[in-house]
C-alpha cells in the first residue's frame, strides 16, 4: 500500500511554478474555488524524477479577510489534495478563492469546502 502523504515535493513553492501553473486550463469552478491545472512536461527524464501531481494555494486576502478563515481553507483544500493525490494525472494544481467568505460558522465553511474541494479533484481525475 503507497502512502497518502504530503511531501514537500507535491507543493509548488517558486512564483514562476504559479504562473506556469496558472496558465494552464481551467478544471473547475465552484462556489468558492477555481482549479487550474497545467500538466507537467519532462525535459530531461534521466535527471530529473518522474513527474507527480503538485497543489499550489492562494488564498486572497480580499475574499477571507480572517487569517483563521485562510489558514482553514488551506488545510481543508491540502487535505483533500493529499487524500487523492496518487490517483491524480501528473500535474501542477493551483486552488484559487475566488469568492468572498460570508459570514458563516467555521465548521460550516470547512465541511462546504471539503465538499467542493473533493469534487473538483475528483473532475481533475477525470479529465
Amino acid at each position: 500500500m503507497t502512502s497518502a502523504r504530503f511531501p514537500t515535493a507535491a507543493r509548488l513553492h517558486r512564483p514562476t511554478e504559479f504562473s506556469a501553473a496558472l496558465s494552464g486550463r481551467r478544471v473547475a469552478r465552484g462556489v468558492y474555488f477555481v482549479l487550474t491545472a497545467k500538466v507537467v512536461i519532462l525535459s530531461e527524464p534521466a535527471v530529473t524524477s518522474p513527474p507527480i501531481a503538485r497543489l499550489g494555494l492562494i488564498m486572497a486576502k480580499r475574499f477571507a479577510h480572517h487569517a483563521a478563515t485562510r489558514n482553514a481553507l488551506k488545510r481543508v483544500v491540502r487535505e483533500a489534495f493529499r487524500s487523492c493525490r496518487l490517483s491524480l494525472p501528473a500535474a501542477d494544481y493551483v486552488v484559487r478563492l475566488n469568492k468572498r467568505i460570508e459570514s458563516v460558522s467555521l465548521s460550516a465553511l470547512k465541511r462546504a469546502a471539503r465538499q467542493e474541494a473533493d469534487a473538483h479533484f475528483v473532475k481533475a481525475c477525470q479529465c
